[in-house]
C-alpha cells in the first residue's frame, strides 16, 4: 500500500542527504512571562554542493520534569499565527494553552520546503533532488512538507528537553494532508492530528463528494505526482484510497477532526475513512471506539486509537480543534 501511494499520489520519499546541522538562531528562557522557554533553530540539510533551511520555532514549559512531548505544526499559513514574541496570538496556533497544559509546541513554515506555488515550489527542497522533477512518481510540495517534518524530528532526537518518542505531528487543511504523509512514511512520529485536510488527505476520494482528485490536480498541480492526474474524473481507477492511508499509520494513534460548513472537505468522508482503516488497528488489537454513522457536531470521538469530530464552523483550526488534540494526547500518553 505503501509503494502504491508513493508511486500514485504522493511521490517517493526521498531520505539520503550527505549532512545536516543544527544551530541556534534564538533562545529566551523568560518567554511566556518565563513559564516558558522559546527556541529558535536553523536547520540545514547538504546534498551534492546545495542545502535546504529549515527554520523551527518552539516553546518548552519551564515547569518541566524531564523531557516532554511536543506538537509539531506544519504551518501552511501566514507566519504571524506563530509569532514567537507572542505580541500577536492566533488560535491556530495557541502556545500559551499547550504549554499551560505541559505539553511543548512547535512549527515549521511550509515555504522553506516548497513554496505554495506551482511556479516555484521547486525551489527549496526540491534543488536537493532535482531528479524528482524528471519522473512521473516524484515527490512535489505535498512530499517536501512531509520530509521537512521528519528532519525536525531528527533535530528533535537530540533536543533533551523533548521526548523524541512523543513527537505529534500537526497539520491543517493541504498541511493536514502532509501530516498524514509524514505519519504513514515515517513511524518515529507517536501520533497525527489531521485537521480538515480534505481530498488526498483524509476523506475517501471514490465518493467524490466536494473537491474532487481532479479539482484539486488542476488547482494545485505541484501538490502531487504526475502519475496522479491519471485518476482525473476516474477515481474508480484508483489502486488505494485514503482510509489505506489511515491503515499504514497503525497501530499509533490517528485524530482526524471536520467542520460542519466545510463540505468541500467532505466530513462524512472523512469519517468514513477512520471507520474502514479501524480494520487494520483490529488486527493490533488497537480497538476504536467509533460509532458507525458520524458523532454529531461536536461531539469528540477521544478515547479511542481513532479519534474524530466535526466542529461547528468553517474551515480553520481553532481553540475547539486545539482543546480536543490535548485530550487526545493525554487519553493516549498521560493515562
Amino acid at each position: 500500500m505503501l509503494s502504491l501511494f508513493k508511486n500514485e499520489v504522493y511521490g517517493q520519499m526521498v531520505h539520503t542527504y550527505d549532512s545536516s546541522s543544527f544551530v541556534f538562531t534564538k533562545m529566551d528562557v523568560d518567554a511566556m512571562r518565563k513559564k516558558a522557554t522559546l527556541k529558535e533553530v536553523q536547520i540545514t540539510i547538504w546534498k551534492v554542493g546545495k542545502s535546504v533551511n529549515i527554520n523551527l520555532l518552539y516553546f518548552v514549559p519551564n515547569n518541566r520534569k524531564g523531557a516532554v512531548p511536543v506538537f509539531l505544526l506544519i504551518n501552511n499559513r501566514d507566519k504571524k499565527n506563530t509569532d514567537p514574541t507572542r505580541r500577536e496570538k492566533s488560535e491556530f496556533w495557541p502556545a500559551e494553552m499547550l504549554i499551560d497544559s505541559g505539553y511543548a509546541i512547535a512549527t515549521f513554515h511550509v515555504s522553506d520546503l516548497a513554496p505554495d506555488n506551482k511556479e516555484t515550489f521547486q525551489t527549496a527542497a526540491m534543488q536537493l533532488y532535482p531528479e524528482q522533477m524528471k519522473v512521473p512518481n516524484g515527490m512535489k510540495a505535498i512530499g517536501s512538507w512531509a520530509w521537512g517534518a521528519s528532519r525536525v524530528l531528527d533535530y528533535f532526537e537530540q533536543d533533551s528537553d523533548i521526548d523524541p518518542r512523543q513527537v505529534f505531528v500537526v497539520g491543517h487543511s493541504r498541511g493536514g494532508k502532509a501530516a498524514l504523509w509524514a505519519g504513514a512514511t515515517d513511524t518515529r512520529f507517536a501520533m497525527v492530528f489531521s485537521n480538515c485536510s480534505g481530498n488526498s488527505g483524509a476523506a475517501l476520494s471514490k465518493r467524490k463528494f466536494g473537491e474532487t482528485v481532479k479539482a484539486i490536480n488542476t488547482n494545485f498541480p505541484h501538490w502531487f505526482t504526475d502519475n496522479y492526474k491519471k485518476y482525473n474524473d476516474n477515481e474508480a481507477a484508483l489502486p488505494v484510497d485514503q482510509h489505506m492511508l489511515i491503515a499504514l499509520i497503525a497501530p499509533r494513534p490517528v485524530y482526524v477532526t471536520s467542520a460542519t460548513k466545510d463540505l468541500w472537505a467532505d466530513p462524512k468522508g472523512s469519517y468514513l475513512s477512520l471507520v474502514n482503516g479501524q480494520k487494520v488497528y483490529h488486527l493490533y488489537s488497537k480497538l476504536s471506539g467509533l460509532t458507525p454513522d458520524p458523532p454529531p457536531p461536536n461531539s469528540p470521538i477521544i478515547k479511542s486509537f481513532l479519534g474524530y469530530h466535526n466542529r461547528e464552523g468553517i474551515h480553520d483550526l481553532t481553540i475547539y480543534d486545539w482543546t480536543n488534540f490535548i485530550r487526545f494526547a493525554n487519553y493516549h500518553f498521560r493515562k
